[in-house]
């Protein structure tokens, strides 16, 4: 499903090269539920914008689903994180100004899909805010505004969801509750890659790789 080869990612910042990540070596299965872990500045996070596919290594082959992704162009990679790849974020990346329902169709209008009200309905029904739908985020507790962002990440089917910090934003209860909605979609079939700090979210996955210094250091 998910295939690295020699990935390394490098910035120059202040007249300094940086290198984030370091020839890093990576397969993930379909089906698989991983936690990705490290410090802070340890190259997690550029790891999970290079398989998102919201950014491109400096060098190396990424495969994702079968298809070599780390020479496409914008409008490629975006086609590709479009049909492949829900996101999941810390701080919600919600439109403010739009409703529970509308924020969950947004990509089913970029894909042009057909019947977008319905098939939204149906994603904030599988995460309970079947009450919910006509409310603006402002109106919606932090773990509504979660649910809403799980039901935009699998409202498309994509065959993996990454999931950046997706409970660092919540109390310990909603985590929980989060983690239950994380644990049912894997269940269901869903590719999971979480990026995470927190080690009781991690152990709910099958995989935990650890990486420092933009190399990975272990995996168990």
């Amino acid at each position: 499903m998910i295939e690295l080869k020699g990935i390394t990612k490098t910035y120059f910042l202040g007249g300094q090269r940086v290198e984030a990540l370091s020839s890093v070596d990576l397969r993930i299965g379909k089906g698989e539920f991983v936690s990705i872990m490290g410090p802070s500045g340890s190259g997690k996070s550029t790891l999970m914008n290079i398989i998102g596919c919201l950014d491109r290594p400096t060098s190396g082959a990424y495969t994702l689903n079968g298809i070599r992704v780390e020479e496409m162009d914008d409008d490629g990679l975006a086609a590709v994180r479009n049909r492949n790849i829900g996101f999941v974020f810390q701080s919600f990346n919600l439109l403010a100004k739009q409703t529970a329902l509308e924020n969950v169709e947004l990509p089913l209008l970029y894909a042009g899909v057909e019947g977008a009200a319905r098939m939204a309905a149906e994603a904030l029904r599988e995460v309970g805010l079947e009450n919910r739908m006509g409310h603006r985020p402002n109106e919606l507790s932090g773990g509504q505004k979660q649910r809403v962002a799980i039901a935009r990440a699998i409202v498309m089917q994509p065959p993996i969801i990454l999931c950046d910090e997706p409970t660092g934003n919540l109390d310990s209860r909603t985590g929980a509750e989060v983690m239950e909605l994380f644990r049912d979609l894997h269940g269901k079939g869903s590719t999971l890659v979480v990026v995470t700090h927190d080690n009781e979210i991690a152990a709910h996955s099958g995989r935990v790789i650890t990486i420092k210094d933009g190399r990975v250091l272990s995996e168990a």
